[in-house]
């Protein structure tokens, strides 16, 4: 009995002992899978970083590109640095240069005003030197040829001169009928003027219908080869006629000048002196008592005058000379005179 139970005692411990080796071999081929099937992952991922690694990892010879790359890029940056650097430096050379240059501009300026200056006072000079060596040679020319004459004259006879004399009345103011000539260059024309005052008068009216007031400037002709220039002043206000304020206008001539429409113009005096038709035609039907002859002459023509006066006297007529200065036409206004006749 004793034996059976010790048997039995043993042989529930042995199971029991076999229970837990087997519970413990099982746990250990859990834990075999569990970390079989662990390490698997491990190792997949270790590869795969191991791969992203390789990627990531350059070759030797793309580290040299790179490195050459690199060295490229500093030394284009120290070029840049170094060009912008020469930049700035021309930047500032080339003020100080458009400065200079605006300097040596401005002494050009005033070197070429005081050179202009001098030359014209040396040209000023040149021409006044060569007027009075003209006048130095004139004179000489006139000194040989006064020589020449006062030996002629030495050597001659006197000779007896006879001036015709023409009675010279008191002179008169005309206030009858008046014929105007004009005696330029040895010619004698007859000047229009009562046709051409009347032309004028016309233009009056028809000023006097206008509403334009103030200065205008007009002319008339031609007439007989004539025309003249007129400037009047036209105004217009009020007056009292009769107790009653009315409009009025005023028109009033300002300045007058009368010029033939080419030079030379008229009959030469030769022609006049020996055939007379002209005169003939111009006076016929005049009566010498009231009619004047005004004569419009020039400097170069006072002798043409005179032989051109003694026909008319012959005539009977009265003449009044109107001498004109070179460059100056006939002219006249409201505040003009009135011939004065001999």
């Amino acid at each position: 009995m004793t034996s059976t139970r010790k048997r039995q005692g043993i042989e529930l411990g042995y199971d029991a002992f076999l229970d837990i080796v087997a519970n413990l071999v099982g746990i250990l081929i859990i834990l075999v899978v569990v970390l079989g099937a662990q390490s698997t992952s491990r190792i997949e991922d270790i590869k795969k970083q191991s791969e992203e690694q390789r990627k990531n990892i350059a070759t030797q010879q793309q580290i040299t590109e790179l490195t050459k790359k690199t060295q490229q890029a500093i030394a284009a940056q120290a070029d840049s640095d170094r060009f912008e650097k020469l930049i700035g430096q021309q930047k500032i050379q080339i003020r100080q240069i458009k400065a200079e240059r605006d300097l040596l501009l401005d002494i050009l300026d005033q070197a070429e005003t005081a050179w202009q200056e001098s030359q014209s006072k040396l040209d000023s000079l040149k021409i006044e030197a060569a007027q009075q060596l003209i006048t130095y040679q004139q004179k000489q020319d006139l000194v040989k040829e006064l020589s020449i004459e006062a030996e002629r004259l030495s050597k001659q006879e006197d000779q007896v001169t006879e001036i015709q004399h023409l009675p010279t009345p008191m002179a008169k103011t005309v206030f009858g009928e008046e014929i105007h000539f004009r005696l330029k260059d040895n010619r004698l024309s007859v000047v229009p003027i009562e046709p051409l005052l009347n032309a004028i008068k016309q233009d009056f009216e028809r000023a006097s219908i206008g509403s334009r007031v103030g200065r205008q400037i007009s002319s008339v002709g031609p007439i007989r080869g004539y025309v003249a220039k007129y400037e009047l002043d036209k105004e217009k206000g009020t007056i009292n006629r009769g107790g009653q304020i009315q409009t009025a206008t005023r028109i009033q001539l300002v300045n007058l000048s009368i010029e033939p429409l080419e030079d030379p113009s008229g009959t030469p005096v030769r022609e006049v002196l020996e055939n007379g038709h002209q005169l003939d035609i111009e006076l016929a039907g005049r009566d010498p008592g009231s009619t004047t002859i005004t004569i419009w002459v020039y400097p170069e023509s006072f002798q043409s005058f005179r032989l051109i006066k003694q026909i008319l006297y012959k005539r009977g007529f009265a003449t009044a000379a109107r001498p004109l200065p070179l460059g100056h036409v006939i002219s006249g206004g409201p505040n003009g005179s009135r011939s004065q006749a001999q």
